[in-house]
Order: structure tokens, then sequence, then C-alpha cells
């Protein structure tokens, strides 16, 4: 290939400007590096396209997905979202990204267990993963403008009631919450939510009522705290909800531990990390209770952190899941130092229980309107108990929200609580799940379902969770992985 020059140097009427054009000359070269290096990408790519196969005919009880692929950091993590963003079950896999190749097996289900005979989301994956996508960027992934809402950042420190004071400040600003979500972590709270005007239903514009708004809230998360500070962000720019919370709370450092007297070994993630020197891994070993999303919040956090994963194992005994991953540093060394194994330990430790869905599940189904949310969770604050995790969904008219909740100091829920919220919000809205001490079944309906003017309707959400079963006794072998953990393929 030719590269162009730039013939001016040889000028000698140029020399009295040599800084000048040597900075100029720099600067061609650097975009036409980059320039370069994206097309040499894009034709990389177009030689060897990545491949999907779906079968839903060799294992009897699961879809199994292969993505074959040329090798690039953060394709597993682009797998990865794009299975999970659509709600699917992993229930095994199996990965390897060694000499330059990206292969992996999936076996998925659906929500009730059952194969994915859906068309329309066959066709998404084979669109998203396969050849098609074979011109997009995977910086992008996860990242879109929109002028349908607003979203607003928030980070502060956790307390009772956080929520409903940052939802009834929204409301007073004539702001309709259209979606949220919300984490707890280590007396830090972060959340991501959507707002569109009340009146318009479109994106917030105005410049003084943004700045009014980001004012407001930062006040409400501030909430006397000198020690921990506290942000609010006002952007057009939408980033994938659950990794930004992610990024936010691991900015803020929330994986570092307040005090290890309080930690709970028993529930506490077992996370190890050991060099491998023959190979030059580092091999991460994770064991901790299973849920939904695991995956995803390990695969990103490592990711996110500069570490490439050559090859991994999934696996789940019961409740319980366990993980391996053989990981380098983007730059190809494995963990050099104590400090750096202490620091992944701790921030996969984070991950996994940002996500932990402990307390009761409440789940809410209604037609949305303007401070509804504010109504809810003023109604959780007045029965004491403490929001851990939040997820707030509109679609078609109809908000969806979920509210993982506790008692005050970390007390039991009791049943004559429970009781006192379905009756302020009615029986035929509001789901429980969990076990409060001495919970009676509730009744049909509630005497005090006008309290929202009858504006709700029934409905709960499928509690999804990802279980993980162990790699084949080939597969071990082929990456010489422990054989202790081998199982059956399917």
């Amino acid at each position: 290939m030719v590269y162009p020059q730039v013939r001016t140097l040889e000028r000698p009427s140029l020399t009295c400007a040599p800084f000048l054009f040597l900075a100029f000359i720099s600067g061609v070269n650097m975009n036409f590096s980059g320039y370069m290096a994206d097309e040499y990408e894009k034709l990389f790519r177009r030689m060897n396209p990545p491949r999907v196969v779906i079968d839903n005919e060799s294992c009897k009880n699961a879809t199994v997905i292969r993505v074959d692929s040329a090798n690039q950091h953060g394709i597993l993590l682009e797998v990865v979202q794009i299975l999970t963003d659509l709600n699917l079950i992993i229930t095994k896999a199996y990965i390897s990204s060694d000499g330059g190749w990206f292969m992996d097996v999936f076996n998925v289900t659906d929500h009730d267990g059952k194969k994915v005979i859906d068309e329309a989301i066959l066709e998404y994956i084979q669109k998203s993963l396969g050849p098609e996508s074979c011109f997009t960027s995977l910086r992008s992934v996860g990242v879109k403008q929109t002028m349908d809402h607003t979203a607003i950042e928030l980070l502060g420190s956790d307390r009772p009631g956080l929520l409903s004071e940052v939802s009834a400040v929204l409301t007073n600003l004539k702001c309709n919450i259209v979606n949220a979500e919300v984490w707890t972590h280590n007396t830090r709270a972060a959340a991501v939510m959507h707002v569109t005007d009340e009146q318009t239903g479109s994106a917030i514009t105005d410049p003084q009522r943004l700045s009014l708004i980001k004012e407001l809230l930062c006040n409400v998360l501030g909430g006397g705290n000198k020690v921990r500070g506290a942000s609010s962000v006002v952007t057009k720019e939408v980033n994938h909800t659950e990794r930004r919370l992610h990024q936010m709370m691991f900015a803020d450092r929330d994986y570092e531990r307040v005090d290890d007297n309080d930690v709970d070994e028993k529930n506490r993630p077992k996370v190890t990390v050991v060099n491998w020197s023959d190979k030059d891994y580092s091999v991460v070993t994770i064991q901790c209770k299973d849920r939904a999303k695991l995956l995803f919040d390990i695969v990103f956090t490592l990711t996110d952190m500069q570490y490439v994963v050559f090859h991994a194992s999934v696996d789940s005994d019961g409740p319980n899941a366990y993980q391996e991953y053989y990981i380098k540093h983007i730059d190809g060394s494995p963990v050099k130092s104590d400090a750096e194994r202490q620091r992944v330990i701790q921030c996969l430790e984070a991950a996994i229980k940002r996500r932990v869905s402990e307390g009761l599940k409440l789940e809410l189904c209604s037609k949305d309107r303007v401070g509804l949310l504010s109504d809810v969770t003023r109604i959780i604050r007045e029965n004491s108990l403490t929001v851990t995790r939040a997820e707030v969904t509109t679609k078609g008219g109809k908000a969806v929200n979920t509210f993982y909740v506790g008692g005050a100091s970390g007390c039991p829920v009791e049943a004559k609580t429970i009781e006192s919220i379905r009756q302020a919000i009615g029986n035929t809205v509001l789901k429980v799940k969990g076990k409060p001490e001495e919970l009676k079944p509730a009744p049909q309906d509630s005497p005090t379902r006008f309290l929202f003017g009858g504006l709700f309707k029934s409905r709960s959400f499928a509690n999804f969770g990802m279980v993980f079963r162990r790699p084949s006794y080939h597969y071990c072998i082929r990456y010489g992985l422990d054989q202790r953990f081998t199982g059956e393929h399917c």
C-alpha cells in the first residue's frame, strides 16, 4: 500500500517554520493511522464474517447458540449483553477466545425454561451477532441518542426514604418518571432515571429548568453527609443503564469496604485470583449464590477493568453458582501484584452484590400517571421499609415497577406491615414475593383500593434466574481445566 507523502518539507523556503509543519504532519499521520485501523478492521471482518448457528435440535431442553468470530476486545461482553437484554436465561456457557478467534457456545431458554422458538427473537440474534453486524463498531455498543426523554444520573449516600424524596422532587418539578433503575451497595446509592415533561411528554430542553432539577436533586442526595460526595447529571446521551450504573458505582469506589467487621462472611461471594505461570494466565474463580444477570455483571466488570477473558466455564449447583475465568490484562500480562489481585477481588465482589435481590420483592403494575412512583414510594417509606433496589419501566401507557424492600436497620419485615401496604395500594395492584413473618394470604380485594383512583390492574413478573452447569469433559481436556468440574455436555 502506498502511503501519501507531504512534499512541502523538501522546500527550503519552509525551514523557518519546521515545528508547525512537523505538528501538521504528525496530526495527519495520527488521523490516517486511525482511519487505516478502522478500514483494516472492516476488511478483516468482511473476510472473516461472524457466524451464528442457532440449534434447536441437538439439546432437548435448551436452544444452543454458537458464535464464531474474529476476536476483539469487548466482543464477549457484546454477546452476553444481547442475550441478557432479551431476557434469555443462559443455562450453560463455554467461552474460548485464544489465538485471535472467538468461539463460544451458549445454551439458553426463555423465562419459562423452554427453548427459544420466537422467530422475531431468533432473527434479532442473527442480525445482532451475525454477518450483518460486521460494520458495527463494538465501541458504540449500548450507547444511543434519544429526544424522547431526559436522562438523569444520581449518586449519593444511601438512607431510608431517599427514592421517595427524589421522586417527590421530580413530581413537584412537573417531571414524569418513565423509566428508572436504582442500586444500593456499601452505604451508597446510584440511579439512572428517564424523565419527560408532564405537559409535552417529551424531553426537557429548557436550560434553566434543567439547572434547577440538578440543583434540587443534589441537595436531596447530599443529605448532610460531608464525608462522601453527591452528584446529579442531566444529559440527553443515554447509555446502557446497567453498564452505566456499574461504572458510576465503580468510579465512586463502592468496592472499598467500610468495615470488614460488618461483612456477612456466609453471604459474601468467594472470589479468588491466582496466577497460572505456565500459561501466563490469571485464574479467577467465583462461588456465590446464583441469580439473574450474574454472568453479565462479571464479564462487564472484567472488560471495564481492561482484562481479556481467554477461556471460561460457568456452572451452578442448585442455588449456587461456580464460574472460572482465565484472564490477562489488555497489555498481555497476568495480574502482577498483590495490590492488583486484591483490587480485582474487591471489584468483582462489589459487582456481584450490587444487584443482589435481598428482602421482599414487591411487584406493581398499573396505568402510568405523573406522580405514581412518588405515591408508591411514600407509602413504602411511611411503613418504615427501605428500598434496596428498584426497577421502573413504562411501556404502552402501563407502569411496571419492582421494589426490593427490607425492614429498618435490617429487621425482618412483619406481616402486618405488608398488610398495611396492601390496604393502601390495593390487592389488585401489588404482588408480594418473599416470606414476611406470619404473612397471611391476601383477600381478593381491598376496601381502600380507590386511593389512586382505581387505576391499577394486577400483573406479576416472571422471576428470571440464571443457571450454570458444568463444562464437558472434552472441553476440560482441550483447555487444561480441572477435570473435577466436568459434567454432561447438555
